[in-house]
């Protein structure tokens, strides 16, 4: 079974959402996705100081497999990207709730995080 952090949210279009101490949140796809794309070549992140919708497209990852949307798990500003993945982009392969994560969003509602998944739930979708 792909890992699965118990600690983070979840959107059945295989991102993360973690609520920082800080009240941002940084998203990132999951252990599985990256798993299904196989090696990812390209990503394309949002623009810093973008504004997202939950549910809303934010950018593309390609993957010598497929190229597959990354869709905001949350609404708000997005305030930073992971800028490695432009030259790095296996680091999403190598580390995808670590050093592979996507960008970070302050959040405009934090309440749509008790629409999303937990891990539990999130493993379900995977299994199905």
């Amino acid at each position: 079974m792909n890992q699965v952090p118990e600690d983070l949210k979840y959107n059945a279009t295989h991102q993360w959402a973690c609520l920082e101490e800080d009240g941002t949140v940084t998203v990132g796809i999951t252990d599985y996705a990256q798993n299904s794309l196989g090696d990812v070549v390209y990503v394309e992140l949002p623009d810093v100081g973008q504004a997202l919708e939950q549910g809303q497209e934010a950018g593309v990852v390609e993957s010598v497999k497929a190229a597959s949307d990354i869709f905001s798990p949350i609404s708000g500003e997005v305030f930073e990207i992971n800028d490695n993945l432009e030259d790095e982009p296996e680091l999403i392969n190598d580390a995808p709730y670590g050093y592979g994560w996507f960008f970070k969003v302050r959040p405009s509602n934090l309440s749509e995080l008790d629409s999303l998944l937990s891990a539990d739930a999130y493993k379900a979708v995977c299994e199905a």
